[in-house]
């Protein structure tokens, strides 16, 4: 018998983990279906570039994308303790206060205005540099300045050359600009959910930790959640246990939605086509769903300048060596150091496209590698298309139909497709030209919009930054209040990125976690 249970130890799960077992008296059960973040690349920031592929990730991919042409979509979903936080390139961005001010005033979500979520932001944050309104010190998540690679400062010179104004605090009063981000790593260790928040709480008697545990159906009795359904990796044995005050969802962007629609929470017609009983009606569950689309270049370089240096034997060994005796070089770099934010539609209310770059290529899976050179990213940042998650089959090991719908609108495309000429506005600058031979892809005979779809539909892959199949909100197709409660259900809320009904204009770690923290003190009651 347990108080709370928690379905998903990504990182508002292990963030919830650790706010409601501080309660001596309450017993906390967190269920994971993944494996611990034991292995190496988990802990060590360059990581990131094995973990974009099968290993840490539930080997997902989208349905065929018809603004896409097809094509289908390469879909990271961390599947370790720590979810995304531990697999993920640890930049550390938390959106536009307008962002949060729109979910408040438009999205019908009171409570979650920026003034309202800021010092929860503050509260998760451990900054070395900033004593200000907008950052906190002391917080479980560990933020960093990196030492940037030589080639991000290239980068941040060239921007500036074009046009783009220099930023030292992506997450301060301005938002646009370029530069170097802070990362969620320090002293060559990645900070995850599971390392900030699960890591100091492991020890508590009142929680129990379950790995390699998936969580198979929410357990009900009539509309009131009683507990969860589980089955441990190697066994076909179901396994349950029961709670006393709730059931809290925490299995991210696709699986909440998915552990919900298993448990006859969703859509009754789409339930019934799969075999499964309707528990409770409810329109949006799986609705709404969006993520972040990158298109990016990449450029050859002129010499040994890049982090593809490293690809050969002797270069590996060298930079194993670094890490171990100086936690220095590629291993201690998060390979993704500089960028910023920056406007296509000069209309925007605040910067609409978000650059990544990478000193290196074939970083990513389905990123080209060649044998020296860099990799520039662009996202739209607030795209109006909305696809779905739903379920294919009542067998919880099938994996689920995702649908981001890219460039379902065609606005997003047009965005996009501007925010990529931005890209190449940046490598073509005079600071690069003693680095650079020219660009590789999509290469110097793709000019046209169209000619640059064409390129995307083959090469855009997601930001990994999906979210909204569980929104909040007041309308029919909210999934959840502003208390996360799910509507028209007893003793079970959402508490994670798909519950935001818009994504925010950034990378969204940060958010996710401010998410479970403002969560925290709905549960217990202190708002």
């Amino acid at each position: 018998m347990y108080d709370y249970i928690i379905a998903g130890g990504g990182p508002a799960g292990c963030c919830l983990a650790n706010r409601l077992s501080e309660d001596a008296d309450a017993r906390v059960l967190l269920l994971e279906a993944g494996d611990p973040d034991s292995h190496p690349y988990f802990r060590m920031p360059g990581g990131f570039a094995k973990l974009t592929g099968a290993r840490g990730t539930w080997g997902y991919e989208t349905v065929p994308q018809k603004g896409l042409d097809g094509k289908r979509v390469w879909y990271p979903q961390g599947k370790v303790m720590g979810g995304g936080t531990s697999i993920n390139a640890q930049v550390y961005t938390r959106g536009h206060p307008a962002d949060f001010d729109e979910w408040a005033n438009e999205c019908g979500c009171q409570g979650w205005a920026f003034a309202d979520i800021l010092p929860y932001y503050r509260k998760l944050e451990d900054n070395p540099r900033f004593v200000d309104e907008f950052h906190g010190q002391g917080g479980p998540f560990q933020v960093s300045d990196p030492v940037p690679h030589p080639l991000t400062l290239v980068y941040v010179r060239a921007a500036q050359q074009a046009g783009i104004p220099y930023n030292h605090d992506f997450n301060g009063a301005v938002q646009e600009g370029i530069g170097v981000y802070q990362v969620t790593n320090r002293d060559g260790k990645r900070s995850s959910g599971a390392s900030a928040y699960l890591y100091p709480a492991r020890g508590r008697k009142n929680l129990t930790v379950k790995s390699r545990a998936m969580a198979t159906r929410i357990l009900f009795e009539g509309k009131r959640a009683v507990g969860v359904e589980w089955v441990e990796r190697g066994s076909s044995a179901l396994q349950s246990a029961v709670c006393e005050r709730e059931v809290i969802v925490t299995a991210g962007a696709v699986g909440s939605p998915k552990l919900l629609m298993l448990s006859g929470v969703g859509r009754g017609p789409e339930l019934k086509e799969v075999g499964i009983d309707t528990v409770h009606s409810l329109e949006g569950v799986g609705r709404n769903f969006h993520d972040h689309m990158d298109i990016f270049a990449i450029n050859e370089c002129s010499g040994d300048y890049s982090f593809d240096v490293y690809k050969s034997l002797p270069m590996q060994v060298w930079a194993g060596l670094q890490y171990l005796m100086f936690r220095s070089g590629p291993i201690a770099s998060n390979l993704c150091d500089g960028g910023g934010f920056w406007y296509a539609d000069p209309d925007a209310r605040s910067p609409d496209i978000q650059f990544h770059f990478l000193p290196g290529s074939g970083l990513e899976v389905g990123v080209e590698k060649i044998r020296n050179g860099v990799t520039s990213n662009s996202a739209f940042l607030r795209p109006r298309s909305r696809g779905s998650v739903k379920l294919q089959s009542a067998d919880p090991a099938q994996p689920p139909l995702i649908d981001p719908n890219y460039w379902g609108d065609a606005y997003d495309r047009e965005i996009s497709i501007k925010a990529f000429r931005w890209v190449r506005e940046i490598m073509r600058q005079s600071a690069f030209e003693p680095y650079l031979k020219g660009e590789f892809l999509p290469g110097p005979d793709v000019q046209t919009d169209d000619e640059i779809a064409a390129y995307a539909c083959k090469f855009a892959k997601t930001d990994y930054h999906p979210v909204g199949a569980c929104k909040m909100g007041v309308d029919d197709m909210a999934v959840v209040g502003t208390d996360l409660k799910v509507h028209g259900l007893e003793n079970v809320r959402v508490c994670d990125s798909s519950v935001m009904p818009r994504v925010n204009s950034s990378n969204t770690a940060a958010p996710t976690l401010m998410i479970a923290e403002k969560a925290a003190d709905h549960i217990l009651g202190k708002i």
